[in-house]
């Protein structure tokens, strides 16, 4: 039985209330924006995207079997590596900026 290719770096990240420096460093405030209201969705992701939560507290279940349950919310900065696929499951509604890294694609 082969392991789905790199299941263990799906791994999603989550640095709670990263300093104002930081934030700024990464130019969160240029970034779009985007929110949605509480619920369930379905999310794949193409490329690697990092995103600081503005507002809202949501619960990811990732699809594959190895992946642990990630809960984080408004003040989070928190990455998602491309080839995720995942369950939101959100109780307060979101509001974040984003930004998808065009440069994560490996060899």
């Amino acid at each position: 039985m082969a392991a789905s290719e790199s299941s263990n770096s799906l791994k999603i990240t989550v640095q709670s209330n990263p300093s104002e420096s930081q934030l700024s460093q990464l130019g969160i405030k240029s970034w779009p924006k985007w929110g949605c209201s509480p619920g369930k969705y379905q999310l794949k992701f193409d490329a690697q995207e990092t995103c600081y939560l503005l507002r809202g507290k949501v619960k990811v279940y990732p699809k594959n079997p190895q992946g642990e349950v990630v809960e984080f919310g408004a003040g989070d900065l928190v990455v998602f590596p491309k080839g995720l696929s995942c369950t939101w499951d959100v109780s307060i509604a979101v509001d974040k900026h984003y930004k998808f890294d065009a440069s994560s694609s490996s060899s």
